[in-house]
């Protein structure tokens, strides 16, 4: 499915040469840059590609199918503040922040053809949730648009910290090409997960439109999740193999399970003086893109010019 924000114009590359002299774009010297990925998802990908799981793999996969509508509305939602912005900087970071959303849209379109063609309905859950955006564009105030997407922000920024900082998620991954869609993300999340609160702040946002706008995207971000995932299980023939959803669940929901080790991160929204860099993961990021950009690592091979990406990572570790 195509959506607007793919056709954001982005540098695809670190810098650009204009009359033989090497130009920094305006996300690298943010600190932000947009990295061009084409993953390919071969037909024999991993079936089960995290954790040997059905539920956990169908569960990642039921966050997939909702990023390219998601993060288009994102885009959207800052772009309507784009014209008053008068900080250089954060006029860089907006838009390094569209074009690395503009990214993600195009890779996790391609990653959910290719659970599709496993027989996973992620098109459908994507083209629902662009209805639901499409209302809310037109009937819901472009403030409380922004609000949403700093709340839905938020979830991306501490689940993509938790993916980066914990091994248990990297060990957990079987199909090589996921792992590097999956790390990749969650850096660029990390990368820019300020933007959209910088400039709800610069519109005079108030501190109630937050964490209210925050306490509705929660109840319905869970129940999106929760019967978009249903649904790919059924998809799936998995949602009634208790044993495996079982273990699924607890590595989610149980004690030390994924969603309640992000809970201090979460309600650390709901302070007043709460800003998403009190979160820092300033040193996660500059080691993060050793493993994924320099000769050898992750991205090396991926990345459409290794020595360019080389030096982005120079400019946002600076």
């Amino acid at each position: 499915m195509n959506h607007s924000v793919t056709n954001t114009t982005t540098s695809t590359s670190a810098t650009a040469k204009v009359m033989g002299k090497e130009r920094t774009t305006a996300g690298e010297r943010a600190g932000i840059p947009p990295r061009r990925m084409d993953f390919e998802f071969s037909d024999d990908t991993t079936h089960y590609w995290y954790g040997n799981n059905a539920f956990l793999t169908t569960f990642w996969t039921t966050l997939s199918a909702l990023f390219p509508e998601g993060e288009t509305f994102f885009v959207d939602s800052v772009k309507n503040y784009r014209h008053i912005i008068t900080n250089p900087t954060l006029k860089d970071q907006v838009s390094g922040f569209i074009g690395q959303e503009a990214m993600h849209c195009k890779e996790h379109e391609t990653f959910n053809s290719m659970a599709e063609k496993q027989g996973l309905p992620t098109d459908k859950l994507d083209k629902e949730l662009g209805v639901f955006f499409r209302l809310f564009r037109k009937y819901i105030p472009q403030k409380i648009q922004l609000a949403l997407t700093v709340a839905l922000e938020h979830y991306t920024a501490i689940l993509a910290e938790q993916l980066l900082r914990e091994d248990i998620h990297q060990e957990m991954f079987t199909d090589h090409e996921a792992k590097k869609l999956w790390m990749w993300h969650a850096l660029e999340e990390s990368e820019h997960k300020t933007v959209a609160y910088d400039v709800y702040e610069t519109a005079n946002g108030d501190y109630f439109t937050r964490v209210a706008t925050m306490l509705i995207a929660t109840i319905f971000f869970a129940g999106v999740v929760v019967s978009g995932h249903l649904r790919l299980l059924w998809a799936d023939g998995s949602l009634f193999k208790w044993k495996e959803n079982w273990k699924g669940l607890t590595f989610l929901w149980g004690w030390k399970g994924l969603f309640p080790r992000l809970a201090k991160q979460y309600f650390d929204f709901y302070r007043p003086s709460f800003h998403p860099n009190d979160h820092d993961t300033a040193q996660l990021l500059d080691d993060w893109r050793e493993k994924m950009l320099q000769d050898g690592g992750l991205l090396a091979d991926q990345i459409k010019n290794p020595a360019l990406a080389r030096a982005q990572n120079n400019i946002a570790a600076a």
